[in-house]
């Protein structure tokens, strides 16, 4: 495999995964009709933001894939992908708001972590994960509002 498929194929996964999730798990009548903080964004904007951290999260990715396929931080990368992905059906689905609460604290440990180990090594992943840090960290306190509220 050449690194411009390599590349091409983690874009694919991510943005593309991510598309499709939010198309399956688009917010409907249930989530309409919950209370939410004064905080909550309008629901335009997290295709917006979330288009733009799957691009980093896929960069990264494939920075980190080229030094070492099989590294720690490679297996955080994995690990926040998937509880990345897990959180909106669990949420918007099944409708489990605590349970999504979880999943979304255990992905901002796994981001926190993945930041930490890289962070001696590659200061452009370090760097370009911080905004998925704090959309994550504000993605939390808004669905521990949404929990308590409701």
């Amino acid at each position: 495999m050449t690194k411009l498929s390599i590349r091409f194929g983690f874009l694919v996964l991510v943005l593309g995964g991510g598309i499709l999730i939010g198309l399956m798990t688009a917010p409907g009548e249930w989530y309409a009709n919950l209370a939410k903080p004064i905080f909550n964004p309008p629901n335009w904007i997290f295709g917006p933001v979330w288009s733009v951290l799957y691009v980093l999260i896929a960069w990264i990715c494939w920075r980190q894939f080229e030094v070492d396929k099989r590294s720690v931080a490679m297996r955080l990368w994995w690990a926040q992908l998937g509880l990345n992905f897990l959180w909106s059906p669990v949420f918007f689905v099944l409708q489990l708001p605590w349970v999504a609460l979880l999943i979304i604290l255990a992905l901002l440990s796994v981001i926190i972590a993945f930041i930490r180990n890289v962070s001696a090594s590659d200061r452009v992943a370090t760097f370009a994960f911080l905004p998925y840090l704090a959309w994550v960290a504000f993605a939390s306190t808004l669905n521990l509002s949404i929990s308590i509220l409701n």
